[in-house]
């Protein structure tokens, strides 16, 4: 036991046997310098700190030649300093002064709130006299270095840290190693719960992402059609594609992407006056219907409705459904057809929409099976367009070209004259 009574406190340093992670430490060759078990007592011989680390200071001063790095070790004769304290009734401001060598002082002092406590500031005063320490230093008297650090741990418990933890303080950088810290003691020993540091713990690892689900390729096209006692009311050629949007078993949104496989699927529909109805049923899609009405007055015939029911085993409710009947979508004059080689997204409701390709669709007024005079979508005559435009520009590209030529050499044969 060492060091002497100061008012109400009782302040020493002791050696004893290392803690086992010190021990553990030891055994991997992690200490370098010596380790020493520091404690802070008040005057009733409770303590209120205890410190178990070894530690090494790095620290750069002038001398008459130029700057000089030092490095040195915690000794093995360093003490509690009676300037130590257990703070106001053992609650906050606590303080462990270690001093050594001539003159040098290490302080750590703590703070706490209601959960954690922490080393809020480490302080290293060096004295730059001591000529065994400091050779030939340009400067003597004592130099204070001091900054907050990232010792943290939960009231109640010892910090431990097996790995280096340094703290950088201007000019000197302390390293400790080993370190077994607890401030607010409960009882006169460590605690056997513990925080450790963040060097100390594992690595997050990142568990596999499932490999993403690869949009299919586009569907095939298929010829569709439906008769009544008229004959056949609804040509439609076409390759057909769900896009929904839900929620999975696991509580992630995903969209997805799902082709119609006409040979997977059987399909049927009724025809009357002014509604054709396409239906396609297969053994998860359970229901899709496509219904073309006729608006008599403006004999336009266009998809007014669209129904889709639908099974996702991966989903939080596995039974899909949408449903719009205010379309006008894939509009042509009665008697004509509609087509359209790109690709179309109808947007049926704000999870689910149908993808057409290379549809070529007529309802009413169908001669035998044949389609009756085409009308082309905005898309395919935009399309058209380009090139006619590109064919354009270089045509006049072309031109100005030529006339640009002729009236060069126009110029160049006025010039000559005649003898």
């Amino acid at each position: 036991m060492r060091g002497p009574h100061v008012g109400s406190q009782l302040l020493l340093s002791e050696r004893a046997r290392p803690p086992p992670l010190a021990e553990l430490s030891e055994a991997a060759g992690l200490v370098h310098g010596a380790s020493a078990v520091f404690v802070v007592k008040d005057g009733n011989g409770t303590a209120c700190i205890m410190a178990d680390f070894s530690a090494t200071f790095l620290t750069s001063y002038d001398t008459r030649s130029g700057p000089q790095n030092k490095s040195f070790e915690l000794p093995a004769g360093a003490e509690v300093s009676n300037s130590s304290s257990c703070g106001k009734e053992n609650a906050s401001d606590s303080s462990l002064v270690i001093t050594f060598g001539r003159g040098h002082t290490l302080t750590l002092t703590f703070t706490r709130n209601a959960t954690r406590y922490k080393v809020q500031l480490m302080r290293f005063a060096y004295n730059l006299s001591d000529t065994d320490t400091f050779p030939n230093s340009s400067f003597t008297g004592v130099k204070t270095e001091e900054s907050a650090t990232d010792i943290k741990a939960d009231v109640n418990t010892t910090y431990r840290c097996v790995s280096e933890t340094q703290v950088h303080m201007g000019s000197v950088t302390v390293t400790l190693r080993a370190a077994a810290i607890q401030a607010y003691l409960s009882s006169s020993n460590f605690s056997r719960a513990e925080t450790r540091c963040e060097q100390d713990l594992p690595a997050p690892t990142t568990p596999p992402q499932p490999a993403p689900t690869p949009a299919p390729s586009s569907p095939v096209v298929f010829r569709y059609n439906v008769s009544g006692s008229n004959g056949t009311c609804l040509l439609a050629s076409m390759g057909l594609q769900l896009n929904v949007t839900y929620r999975t078993v696991d509580n992630k949104t995903v969209t997805r992407e799902f082709n119609v496989n006409p040979n997977k699927t059987t399909f049927g529909g009724n025809c009357s006056t002014t509604l054709a109805t396409l239906s396609l049923s297969s053994e998860n899609l359970l229901l899709l219907v496509l219904q073309f009405v006729m608006n008599e007055s403006s004999s336009k015939v266009f998809l007014q409705g669209v129904q889709l029911n639908l099974t996702l085993p991966d989903a939080e409710d596995v039974s899909f459904t949408a449903t719009n009947s205010s379309l006008r979508a894939l509009q042509a004059t009665a008697g004509n057809s509609y087509r359209c080689n790109a690709e179309q997204r109808l947007q049926v409701t704000s999870t689910f929409s149908l993808n057409l390709f290379r549809v070529w669709v007529q309802a009413f007024r169908v001669d035998g099976d044949k389609f009756g005079p085409v009308e082309e979508c905005q898309l395919d005559e935009n399309s058209m367009l380009i090139p006619i435009a590109v064919g354009g520009a270089l045509a006049g590209l072309v031109l100005i070209v030529l006339l640009a030529y002729l009236i060069g050499r126009k110029r160049s044969h006025a010039g000559y004259q005649t003898i």
